[in-house]
């Protein structure tokens, strides 16, 4: 992905990829993502230059970072269409090369809905034990007035960017990464590493979409407990886990898609929303061949893993 040909110098807009709400989407160039509006300091090609000195230190990416990221300044951002649409988000393909040279890479930028289009409307449950100090800011969110739904927006982003850099340090000391590497969030913008065909700019397909064999739905099973553990490891439960956003990538097993992140211990209908990511994968791969899971023990050990009593 870095010494490719430049298989994308054209944009392709409107491609559906690795999207998880596949009735929602639709092919309007209404709903195709422009990065920024033109303005008199915009790069000769490309979309705008890159936001990587933008981001403070603190919404980038782990350290060390990674050979394949692009960081100079210099860097150009273009737009190469959109990957998903969903309620809250919309994801989109984009590269981020540096002119005159063959150093670029592939990223997922997801981007927040503006105010007067977002659907937060599952936010309540999801959002107890996430709190901000500033009295103002939790009033505007509660009552949902514009202010409280951009503050809310950014906490979204803010807590998805966060889960992902813990769950990307935690798992790779385990073994390998369970989620994309998250390189940067700027407002109500999160980009991460594209997973998928950097040569050909296709996404890696959702576990629904996949056909396992049965050992290797076994396999995957195993992947997605082992997964689920290092977030429970976390202290946090997915939240929204279902086959529509795990991705599988040469026989590997991602999440994605963790905005509505869950923690185990703050949030009081934790140990609910894990049982129901459980049950949702548990089900799925059950109904593929895989003997033997009891979601409900399963639950219940991955409680113990974030040292959270299982309910009676």
């Amino acid at each position: 992905m870095h010494d490719h040909d430049q298989t994308f110098g054209h944009r392709r807009r409107g491609r559906r990829r690795f999207d998880d709400e596949q009735d929602d989407l639709t092919t309007s160039s209404s709903r195709v993502l422009h990065l920024e509006e033109e303005d008199t300091d915009a790069p000769e090609a490309g979309d705008r230059w890159s936001t990587w000195a933008d981001s403070p230190p603190t919404a980038r990416g782990p350290r060390p970072y990674p050979d394949w990221l692009i960081t100079e300044l210099a860097a150009v951002d273009t737009d190469l269409g959109l990957l998903k649409t969903g309620k809250e988000a919309d994801v989109s393909l984009m590269r981020r090369g540096v002119p005159g040279t063959d150093r670029w890479c592939l990223l997922a930028r997801k981007q927040y809905r503006s105010a007067e289009h977002r659907m937060f409307h599952r936010d309540a449950g999801y959002l107890e034990g996430r709190r901000v100090k500033e009295s103002r800011s939790n009033r505007a969110m509660s009552k949902r007035t514009d202010f409280g739904r951009e503050l809310i927006a950014e906490q979204w982003a803010g807590s998805e960017f966060a889960a992902l850099k813990q769950l990307w340090l935690v798992s790779g000391e385990l073994g390998r990464p369970v989620v994309p590497y998250p390189v940067q969030t700027l407002g109500t913008e999160l980009l991460m590493e594209f997973i998928g065909d950097h040569g050909q700019g296709e996404g890696a397909p959702r576990l629904a979409q996949v056909r396992p064999t049965p050992g290797e739905a076994q396999d995957l099973w195993q992947q997605a407990v082992r997964a689920m553990g290092v977030l429970a490891r976390c202290g946090l439960a997915h939240g929204d886990l279902s086959a529509y956003n795990v991705l599988v990538h040469d026989g590997h097993l991602m999440l994605i898609d963790l905005p509505q992140v869950v923690d185990l211990i703050a949030n009081p209908h934790g140990p609910g929303f894990l049982y129901r990511d459980v049950g949702n994968l548990a089900a799925w791969f059950g109904a593929r061949g895989v003997p033997g899971i009891d979601a409900r023990q399963v639950t219940v050990e991955l409680l113990a893993q974030a040292g959270v009593d299982s309910p009676g």
